[in-house]
């Protein structure tokens, strides 16, 4: 299936969560309270939880790059300062030949876990140029980028994906300053408009694209057994992985299939909403320590230690490992993930990404000393056997 011309508020209503289910292709979804289980004491009768959504503009559909001039006008904004990385200058052009005379300028220096130093260029540039908003093109690492200016000028962004990172849904933002990076939430940096456009993905190698997809396959993991949890982000996770896996081996068959593009982004979209609708769990606590304090890549590095952080977590939250098995069409979710990986050739360890063998240490001391919420407990000792694992490559242990 193709999604094209739609535009939609990410806001949503639980008035009718059968309607949600039918937007979300779950058909199969008779009853909400069978598929969610209840929260708190084992004896409450009624399903309890906490829904906040994010206001938020999206123009999804082959072609949709075409609306730029007008979302930017929706804005309010006259003075757009265009972001990319420098291999991704060619398309930031581009934007800037569209906007014309909107265009204040182009900064195209973005890099990954968004450097501190990078972070203050940007924000003096947009000051310099007289910008009142950020048009990021690219992915994670520029919309970080664009979050930055933002967090400090509330500058409004703009995003165009071209990856399957999900940043771009997220209030989420992460800087890097001595070796650490440090995240946190801040409405301020949630891109007001986005612009989904499948055919700006055609470019994105058959291999990127397969690890940023397995990126935004771990954002719905762990929101499916967030501590926060709650049904509409649940549903929107488990379409989410459906859509991702069995698009992702579409698009390696055959990346110029725009059908295929089409529904591996709108995968990436649930799971961007995912990403920012619960809190995340053990991870992306791995993955932010291995990226900040080890420079490794940031989709390689969330597709190595997917599968064994699922499995570290799966006796702790066995409905949520049933909802990630039925999405993979599976019958064990990290073992599911795992071959999902190698059907699609990413990388499996550690080693291969450029992790130093004396750093695993360091890692899980780190992962350890201030965790995030999760289903199991953190344990420093299996924290480092699931490190050790995922460096050599090895398949998931239970």
């Amino acid at each position: 299936m193709i999604y094209r011309g739609f535009s939609i508020r990410t806001e949503f209503c639980l008035t009718n969560i059968r309607h949600l289910c039918i937007l979300l292709r779950n058909p199969n979804i008779s009853s909400y309270r069978e598929h969610f289980p209840r929260q708190g004491n084992a004896k409450t009768t009624m399903l309890q939880f906490v829904y906040s959504s994010h206001p938020g503009r999206v123009v999804f559909g082959a072609g949709a790059i075409g609306h730029l001039e007008r979302e930017i006008d929706l804005l309010g904004a006259r003075r757009a300062l265009v972001l990319s990385t420098p291999e991704q200058a060619a398309q930031a052009e581009d934007v800037a030949r569209r906007l014309g005379s909107r265009c204040a300028g182009i900064f195209a220096r973005a890099v990954m876990h968004v450097p501190i130093e990078t972070a203050r260029e940007a924000r003096d540039e947009a000051a310099r140029v007289g910008a009142d908003c950020a048009v990021a093109i690219g992915g994670g690492s520029t919309t970080g980028l664009g979050k930055a200016i933002a967090l400090e000028s509330s500058l409004p962004i703009l995003a165009i994906p071209t990856t399957y990172a999900g940043s771009e849904m997220t209030t989420i933002f992460g800087i890097t300053e001595g070796g650490l990076k440090k995240t946190g939430r801040d409405g301020r940096v949630l891109p007001r408009t986005v612009i989904y456009d499948p055919e700006l993905t055609l470019g994105l190698p058959a291999a990127l694209s397969a690890t940023s997809g397995m990126n935004a396959i771990a954002h719905a993991v762990e929101a499916l057994y967030a501590v926060d949890a709650n049904p509409v982000i649940s549903l929107m996770a488990e379409e989410g992985i459906r859509a991702l896996a069995s698009g992702l081996p579409a698009v390696l068959a055959a990346p110029r299939d725009i059908e295929a593009r089409s529904n591996v982004l709108y995968g990436a979209w649930l799971c961007g909403i995912a990403l920012n609708g619960c809190a995340m769990a053990l991870h992306h606590k791995l993955c932010h320590t291995l990226g900040g304090s080890f420079n490794l890549p940031h989709a390689e590095t969330h597709t190595v230690v997917l599968p064994h952080a699922t499995a570290y977590n799966a006796k702790a939250a066995p409905e949520a490992m049933r909802r990630i098995a039925r999405a993979l069409g599976a019958t064990d979710a990290a073992q599911g993930l795992y071959a999902l990986e190698q059907r699609l050739g990413t990388p499996t360890s550690l080693a291969a990404i450029g992790m130093p063998a004396d750093g695993l240490e360091r890692a899980a001391d780190i992962a350890a000393a201030s965790p995030y919420p999760n289903p199991r407990p953190l344990n420093r000792a299996a924290i480092r056997a699931l490190l050790d694992d995922a460096f050599h490559g090895r398949p998931p242990a239970a």
